[in-house]
């Protein structure tokens, strides 16, 4: 009589939601999620959402990202993938290829690789003279 019905998180709150991995956090793995995703401590492994991916200053990864949107303040080494808009503030320092639709670069700013502001596939020359097509291109679906 008095009970509350069952609460169910719906697909549009799932989404909406956000991921916060602090400074002093340390993970080894890949993160894959639905909603936004800010990360301020360290990551070694893929880091993937359907939203958008935060960098803080102080983040450090060591491993690719994908997402829709993304906002990079800190330090990534590995290849950066967004279907829509890449922010690279004055901090950010990447090593590792980019593919954007649409990028937007902050005066200081450095990353180390190829950048690629098309929906066709990358094609890179690895340390040992031969070429590859990047994998993961976008994580839309």
């Amino acid at each position: 009589m008095f009970t509350k019905p069952e609460e169910k998180k719906s697909v549009v709150d799932m989404v909406n939601s956000s991921n916060v991995i602090s400074k002093e956090t340390r993970i080894k793995g890949d993160i894959d999620a639905q909603g936004n995703i800010r990360i301020e401590g360290t990551v070694e492994g893929l880091v993937k959402s359907k939203s958008k991916i935060v960098i803080g200053d102080s983040a450090v990864i060591k491993g690719n990202l994908s997402s829709v949107e993304a906002e990079i303040s800190g330090k990534v080494d590995g290849e950066v993938c967004c279907s829509d808009i890449l922010y690279l503030k004055k901090t950010a320092y990447i090593t590792g290829n980019i593919i954007t639709k649409k990028l937007v670069v902050e005066n200081g700013a450095v990353f180390e690789g190829k950048c690629q502001m098309n929906s066709k596939p990358l094609k890179v020359t690895g340390k040992d003279g031969e070429e590859k097509v990047l994998k993961e291109q976008f994580a839309t679906g």
